[in-house]
């Protein structure tokens, strides 16, 4: 209401201030941003499953620097949860790979696909033992992710609380 208790209008809004931030989503970036910093880790599996070497150098660049680059956010966002942010972008990141290790599957094991062994060994049809390994996989692929980012999540909350001791 204004001063007089009457409803504003139009005309006595400033559309270059906006009277209240905009609200951080639960996960403390919006879905976008998070899918972004999720697929910042991709080009790694897809030159890894198509069989593609890269030099010493980039292979570390493509190994460290997307995990590198979700804590730097993190931290210079001043995310207030990154242990729930960086689970939710591992966690894509885990699918991501699931999609990427099922799409090069064939082309991966081209010479010889991998086959259950002990007591599984010849037991089920050759179509349910690959249903059962690209399952393992996916669930591996997804616990990967899921790792990354809680350990990414980890280092950025040590991070924010020694910036925190240190200002």
């Amino acid at each position: 209401m204004s001063d007089d208790g009457c409803l504003p209008t139009v005309g006595d809004m400033d559309i270059n201030h906006r009277s209240e931030a905009r609200p951080r989503s639960r996960l403390g970036l919006p879905f976008w941003q998070i899918a972004g910093l999720a697929a910042l880790a991709m080009p790694r599996a897809f030159l890894h499953d198509a069989g593609i070497a890269v030099p010493g150098p980039v292979q570390g660049l493509l190994v460290f620097g997307p995990p590198l680059v979700w804590l730097v956010v993190a931290v210079v966002r001043r995310i207030p949860s990154p242990i729930v942010t960086l689970l939710a972008v591992g966690g894509l990141y885990g699918v991501g790979l699931a999609i990427v290790h099922n799409l090069f599957w064939s082309d991966v094991f081209s010479d010889r696909p991998p086959e259950l062994g002990g007591n599984l060994a010849g037991a089920l049809p050759p179509g349910t033992e690959e249903f059962v390994l690209r399952s393992a996989a996916s669930v591996s692929s997804l616990f990967t992710g899921i790792m990354v980012g809680l350990i990414c999540g980890l280092l950025a909350v040590a991070a924010q609380r020694a910036i925190r001791r240190s200002a």
